[in-house]
């Protein structure tokens, strides 16, 4: 539970997942106030020896806890009159994908200046840039009417502030590491929005004239866990268009005491009634004046609690909208494991009986039959030979897939059992490069071990290439677009120096030398043993009809793979580009798991039909096949794209340059994925039938 110590602090213990272990006993005693975790209290309600080494252990388990909260999970508590921060983040827009930093538009400054506050390598490469503001919030004080400053708009600043209201840019204010959602009041309706903050102002077409939001509603909810200990759990802010005047229409220079407005009451917060008759219209240069109101409304809801209504931005898509993707992958699984039961149960038994069946005298036929066979029995000489065609290239697409594979099995199990937390902004893309980084190792020992299974010579050429070819190929896209991005003034989508320098640093220091050391552990290796040995000369192979040939099979490969998983890629490129969260994991887990079942039993029934018309050229096709489902990725993501609406060169090259390095990650893995699969069943049925 928790305590209060001396000096009136209150520290939490529990919240965190391995506190758990001692819920049953912390929920039914109160413990010293000075330790709660004093031994002679737990000796005293525990007297067995065993059972008190027991809590003592959890008890010392849960105080070394405590020391690691990570930075936004633990909760804070204020006292009431206690100053609570409000922070800036950059300015964002769903059609220009181009950030810019917050006080890059004529903003009031705080006053004694902008302060960054540090981040992390994620944040960094989404372009957040978080800073303090001149905003006053004190816990549970209510005020209202409360001037923050006074600016002068030039014909520039007017001009930026227009085309910031036409690309549709938002603010993303945040108060104790939670962000502000959007109430937009209307005299129609009133919009509450979770994600993309809320808008620099608005375009009313019936005037034709640009309004700015210069007053900001603001109206925090907290939930009073102890007296005294007040948590804030949510975070709303109403903008409204106001042109201030002050009463008996007298002018202020912005330096001395603020006159009394007449425009807004210091009673009650602003409302729709007292905004629409006095808009502030951007049309020539004037003078603002931005205020404020906080408003404070206790909430029962808990703190651990607080970011669900962001996470299912207040239940916006149903649950059962992704049970439907779940339902729907199901289907094509079980419907090509129903192909592939065929093929093993009928098919094929048949096949290797008939084929491990000894000639006898009184079965004369059988030896003829034998003879006679045709289809996948016949290629067992050739169908482990070795690819001709740029065989290192095929272990180099292997060893990244795997990396990739591997990666993103890890960062969605993270994510699902909660370990990557929404509150710690950037942390999922930190985590995907580390991780990347780290499974180097499988890159290199994967693709060592084919490439000396295929009596490759070029060893340090195949290594080299695996640890430049994808990550080095989505540097050079990332670097041409930070170029890109630094052209323009204040956008903060350009990466700094440092976290360029920390990326090579993950690369060239960590990624690179563990691929190398995989490489050396997969040469070290026996090559992988396959069933039969190929002849010296290759069978000719005849001509397959059309829908056996590679051109169909690789573009249709990739169909049902793609149909498992495209209605959780909306909501997933929802989140990537329409600002939206996106935190159900356990679902993108499940339909990650069928996308490659999927892939696996696509490309074994395509490798079936393909040896049984005595085609033995496997290799290649097998990865291309499952592979092309990034194809088919790719163009959804073209045709999502138009959502965006937008006519900025910046944003295609943002929008597509990130999404090719994506589906080439795809790419790789289903490949991979498609490949492994195919090998597993040629060794499986091709060790089942007798060989001389």
């Amino acid at each position: 539970h928790r305590r209060t110590d001396t000096s009136g602090q209150h520290t939490l213990c529990y919240e965190q997942q391995i506190y758990l272990i001692a819920g049953a006993f912390l929920s039914r005693h109160s413990l010293p106030k000075n330790d709660c975790l004093a031994l002679s209290a737990l000796r005293n309600l525990f007297p067995s020896t065993v059972m008190n080494a027991r809590l003592v252990s959890v008890a010392w388990a849960l105080n070394f806890a405590r020391a690691f909260y990570l930075p936004g999970v633990a909760p804070r508590e204020y006292e009431s009159g206690e100053k609570v921060e409000l922070k800036v983040n950059k300015l964002t827009s769903v059609r220009t994908q181009l950030p810019y930093d917050y006080y890059s538009h004529k903003f009031c400054k705080p006053h004694g200046g902008v302060q960054a506050t540090a981040e992390n390598l994620g944040e960094f490469l989404s372009g957040d840039r978080i800073e303090n503001s001149p905003y006053l919030l004190f816990m549970r004080m209510d005020e209202y009417c409360k001037v923050l400053c006074q600016t002068k708009l030039n014909a520039h600043n007017i001009l930026q502030f227009k085309r910031s209201i036409d690309e549709w840019y938002h603010h993303n204010w945040i108060v104790d590491n939670i962000p502000a959602a959007s109430v937009i009041d209307t005299e129609s309706f009133v919009t509450t929005s979770y994600s993309r903050g809320f808008p620099v102002g608005y375009y009313d077409r019936v005037s034709g004239k640009h309004f700015l939001y210069n007053h900001a509603n603001i109206v925090i909810e907290y939930h009073e866990a102890v007296p005294g200990g007040n948590r804030i759990v949510g975070f709303y802010v109403e903008p409204f268009s106001v042109q201030h005047e002050f009463v008996g229409g007298v002018s202020w220079d912005g330096k001395d005491t603020t006159p009394a407005l007449q425009t807004c009451s210091t009673a009650e917060p602003m409302d729709l009634n007292q905004a629409k008759d006095h808009a502030l219209a951007l049309t020539k240069s004037i003078e603002v004046l931005f205020t404020y109101d906080i408003v404070w409304k206790p909430s029962n809801i808990k703190w651990a609690s607080r970011w669900d209504i962001y996470l299912s931005m207040d239940n916006a898509v149903p649950k059962k909208v992704h049970w439907f993707s779940i339902v729907n992958s199901l289907l094509i699984v079980f419907c090509l494991s129903g192909m592939i039961a065929i093929i093993l149960t009928r098919n094929l038994r048949r096949d290797i009986s008939q084929y491990n069946r000894l000639p006898t005298d009184e079965d004369p036929e059988s030896e003829i039959s034998t003879s006679e066979e045709t289809g996948w029995k016949l290629v067992h000489q050739d169908v482990f030979r070795p690819p001709t065609t740029c065989p290192m290239f095929l272990c180099v697409f292997i060893g990244g897939g795997v990396q990739v594979l591997v990666m993103a099995l890890l960062t969605i199990a993270f994510a699902a059992v909660g370990f990557i937390s929404p509150a710690n902004r950037g942390s999922l893309m930190f985590v995907m490069l580390v991780l990347f980084a780290l499974m180097g190792t499988f890159a290199g020992y994967h693709c060592a071990r084919l490439y000396k299974t295929f009596k490759g010579q070029h060893w340090q050429r195949a290594t080299a290439a695996t640890a430049l070819l994808f990550p080095g190929g989505s540097f050079l896209v990332f670097v041409s677009l930070d170029l890109a991005l630094a052209s323009y003034k204040d956008s903060t989508g350009a990466v700094p120096i440092t976290s360029m320098v920390a990326l090579l640093a993950l690369w060239l220091g960590i990624s690179v030398p563990l691929v190398f050391l995989g490489a050396y552990l997969g040469f070290r290796k026996e090559p992988i043993e396959f069933p039969a040995k190929y002849s010296n000369i290759p069978r000719p192979i005849p001509m397959p009809p059309w829908y056996l040939s590679s051109a169909f099979t690789v573009t249709t490969g990739g169909i049902l793979p793609f149909g498992a998983c495209f209605v959780e890629l909306f909501f997933i490129l929802s989140s990537m580009w329409m600002d939206q969260y996106y935190y159900v994991f356990g679902f993108t887990f499940l339909v990650f798991a069928i996308l490659l079942i999927t892939c696996a039993e696509i490309t074994i029934v395509f490798l079936y039909f393909q040896l049984c018309a005595e085609d033995y050229r496997w290799w290649w096709r097998t990865f291309l096949t499952s592979g092309s489902t990034a194809a088919y990725v790719f163009v959804y993501s073209s045709l999502y794209f138009t959502k965006l609406e937008s006519n900025l060169p910046i944003t295609y090259l943002l929008y597509f340059g990130y999404m090719l390095i994506i589906c080439f990650g795809i790419f790789l893995f289903t490949g991979t994925t498609g490949f492994y699969a195919a090998l597993w069943f040629n060794i499986v049925i091709f060790g089942s039938i007798k060989v001389d």
